[in-house]
């Protein structure tokens, strides 16, 4: 396909959104409004990946897209355009030339998400309320470390994921998982960059180890949960306005497109 390859970085807000990817019924989609947006520019429809297909609901601060352009189009220029027609949900952040047949889905090292948990009780606020767990609760700190420390290297997340068709395979090798304060003890941040994710594998996981820092199941619950064959002793995901997919790590950029 003749013109020049391109990348971009995405912020979106996921509650307008039924998620990131173009669905059969007619519902409202990041990867629809962009594409609209793009022929909309370049008078032919540009079939975009993303680095992640984020869920109804779920916000992004670092979502890598890659899509091809007439070459007449310069980065900067494309991005301008593209800002001053998408809706005032979404951004692009950065645009530029990727190398020849970049994808941002199958060549990404790693994607990182973040969830934010609000703990205190300005948490309800409407103004904090649509981009965190609104939780309201204290958590254990102590326990929450300790539910986290099993899931770093490679394990089998099946008991994380949500129930579908079966997968060739669970596995997911963790490089970073952990819990940091926020500040003014409005709650805990959970971070997690792995290599992939399974549907719903943060939301399930932050939701067993908030159970955790609540009392309400012991630490050794997700060793025990990384060695079963079944959600069914899983806690209930987290809800979905808490977390962001923070970015995606590529070998053939000149630098990460999180940054």
């Amino acid at each position: 396909m003749q013109g020049t390859s391109c990348y971009a970085v995405l912020h979106y807000l996921g509650h307008p959104f039924a998620g990131w990817q173009r669905q059969v019924a007619a519902q409202r989609t990041v990867q629809g409004d962009f594409e609209h947006v793009l022929e909309r520019l370049v008078g032919h429809r540009v079939v975009t990946h993303a680095a992640g297909r984020t869920d109804a609901g779920v916000h992004a601060l670092g979502q890598v897209v890659s899509f091809r352009v007439p070459t007449r189009w310069q980065p900067e220029e494309l991005r301008r355009a593209l800002n001053a027609l998408l809706p005032g949900e979404v951004w692009v952040a950065r645009l530029g030339q990727a190398p020849e047949g970049f994808h941002a889905r199958r060549h990404a090292l790693s994607r990182c998400y973040r969830y934010v948990v609000g703990c205190d009780a300005a948490s309800a606020s409407p103004f904090r309320r649509p981009f965190e767990w609104g939780l309201g609760t204290a958590l254990d700190e102590t326990a929450l470390a300790g539910a986290a420390a099993p899931l770093s290297g490679e394990h089998d997340f099946r008991a994380f994921a949500a129930a579908g068709p079966p997968k060739r395979h669970y596995a997911c090798r963790v490089f970073v998982a952990r819990w940091d304060t926020r500040p003014g003890g409005e709650g805990f941040i959970f971070t997690i960059e792995a290599d992939r994710f399974l549907h719903r594998m943060v939301r399930f996981l932050v939701g067993t180890m908030v159970d955790i820092g609540r009392g309400r199941r012991p630490v050794e619950d997700v060793p025990r949960l990384l060695a079963s064959a079944s959600n069914a002793g899983t806690s209930p995901p987290a809800p979905p306005e808490g977390l962001y997919l923070v970015g995606a790590r590529y070998p053939q950029l000149e630098k990460d497109a999180d940054q």
